[in-house]
């Protein structure tokens, strides 16, 4: 379980998730450590510390009713929860995070026979103009926005040693979507081996997706409400006003993540290293993938049970 209710105070209870509970003092940790249930069926609930072996915090319940959604959740939403629960703890262990773009899971027998093109370029943000597939002009595409981005000074490099994690964006995803701490955490985010971003500036949202100065690219994430019938457009399930153009990738978008239908893209999680901007009537915002790189991308199909 990733959430449970402290009824400490019976009239004013508390929602916590592990993310948040474990970070109480030991005080208030053993206050109401006592007083958890589950948010589902208010079955007695208890709270596992982290592990000294790597076994990260968590809630859990002996006494789930046995129609209980937290007792029997789906593998799709139980191997989730590993993963937000897996990437929390990165948080609260880690001083910075690189994003392994190359990770790509297997979500299909088709899509593991698939072979994945050598990441020989996409690690690396282009800076120069490129090529608009949504406006057909050049536009300038700058990474060095000093309000989210910056450089790794030789003075750090040569600091106290740090612990930096790697991390696919298959877990990053899941973990958002199940409520980790990851998009408003201080970490350090590591897009390249060059520039880096706080996590709480980095991860956005489609609902507060916002064209940013000078097309400085951020990680978008949400679900995906339905594509068009032809499959040029993705449109969010949080917001009206932002379409993501896949036009250009999507036939490799299908094969790689298994999207035989369209029934496939609905529902389905998403997250994408991509800038936003205005269409020209300033009627929709548009999220682009950078550099049109499906490696930036990733989609987690709905699970059938959920």
């Amino acid at each position: 379980m990733l959430d449970a209710i402290c009824k400490y105070d019976e009239a004013e209870p508390i929602m916590f998730s592990v993310f948040k509970f474990q970070k109480l003092s030991d005080d208030d940790i053993e206050r109401y450590r006592q007083a958890l249930v589950c948010p589902a069926c208010a079955g007695k609930a208890y709270y596992r510390k982290a592990s000294k072996d790597g076994k990260a915090a968590c809630f859990g319940s002996r006494y789930h009713h046995s129609d209980c959604a937290e007792f029997k959740p789906s593998a799709a939403k139980a191997r989730e929860e590993l993963h937000a629960i897996e990437v929390n703890q990165l948080v609260v262990d880690s001083d910075a995070m690189i994003i392994d773009f190359s990770r790509v899971a297997k979500v299909s027998k088709a899509k593991s026979q698939q072979k994945v093109p050598k990441e020989t370029s996409s690690n690396n943000v282009k800076t120069k103009p490129e090529k608009s597939a949504i406006e057909g002009g050049e536009t300038a595409l700058p990474l060095n926005d000093s309000s989210a981005s910056k450089a790794i000074s030789d003075s750090e490099k040569s600091g106290t040693e740090k612990r930096v994690a790697t991390q696919g964006l298959e877990k990053v995803l899941h973990s958002l979507l199940r409520g980790s701490d990851l998009a408003s955490s201080e970490l350090w985010v590591y897009t390249d081996e060059k520039y880096r971003w706080r996590a709480k500036n980095l991860f956005v949202n489609f609902a507060d997706a916002e064209p940013t100065e000078n097309g400085a690219p951020r990680m978008y994430w949400g679900t995906i409400s339905h594509t068009d019938k032809q499959r040029l457009w993705l449109n969010p399930a949080e917001t009206k006003d932002v379409g993501i153009p896949i036009d250009m990738f999507s036939s490799s978008l299908a094969s790689r993540f298994d999207l035989q239908s369209r029934r496939d893209f609905e529902g389905a999680g998403i997250i994408l290293f991509g800038k936003c901007f205005w269409n020209k009537n300033k009627s929709r915002k548009i999220i682009q993938l950078w550099s049109n790189d499906i490696n930036r991308l990733f989609i987690s199909k709905a699970d059938e049970n959920e």
